[in-house]
């Protein structure tokens, strides 16, 4: 199960210790982070996005500077299969980015796409017609209906004045639980509450089986 992270601030926000914070969740996580990592933050009125295939703890080049809206991905590659630079997320369509952890079996429905997350992202893309907090809902009800089982599917899906996050597991709500908080002027949405010594407080769970939506405040940058 990758690892998530969501913050934004209208005032803007310092990338760094935020990514500091996914960094440590990952390198300490019970399960492997290291197949690669990525993120997308707003700079200049549009969206950035870094990738690399090293664990995200020793990667020396994370990005740094202020934005409004950052979203990050640890990836822990199911099976160790398909690890390469470009299967990293958040993936990218136009002003939409989308970041996913989760484990789905017996999957009945076709969508082009080279991995199970980016088949995931152009599911809900095609119910997008614009509203995309409808559109995760609708493409997440979908899926369920055509999985055996969906042993966890958390997706955060960020377009530049809001954050949709839909949560769903059957299991370990410790690990797969998706959490909300503060870090200063922040809103935080991330797969677990930020370790001691980041500054963040305030945390509570994402209800299980929901989709909720944040307003970023901003189109600024």
């Amino acid at each position: 199960m990758c690892r998530i992270l969501c913050a934004h601030a209208p005032g803007g926000l310092d990338m760094a210790p935020h990514l500091a914070a996914l960094a440590s969740i990952a390198r300490d996580s019970p399960e492997y982070q290291g197949h690669g990592w990525g993120c997308a933050w707003r700079e200049g009125g549009r969206w950035r996005v870094y990738r690399d295939i090293s664990p995200i703890w020793e990667d020396p080049n994370r990005p740094a500077g202020r934005t409004t809206l950052l979203l990050a991905h640890a990836r822990s590659a199911f099976r160790d299969e398909g690890i390469a630079v470009e299967n990293n997320m958040p993936f990218r369509n136009g002003e939409r980015v989308f970041a996913f952890n989760g484990e789905l079996r017996g999957v009945r429905m076709r969508e082009r796409g080279r991995t199970g997350a980016e088949k995931i992202f152009n599911t809900v893309l095609r119910f997008d017609h614009g509203d995309l907090g409808e559109a995760l809902a609708r493409g997440v009800a979908a899926i369920e209906k055509r999985t055996r089982r969906v042993r966890a599917m958390n997706v955060v899906l960020a377009e530049p004045t809001r954050v949709h996050v839909a949560s769903r597991f059957a299991e370990a709500p410790e690990y797969f639980q998706m959490r909300k908080g503060r870090a200063g002027d922040a809103q935080v949405v991330c797969s677990q509450p930020y370790p001691a010594g980041f500054g963040a407080s305030e945390w509570t769970r994402v209800a299980n089986g929901t989709v909720e939506t944040f307003e970023t405040g901003t189109t600024c940058c």
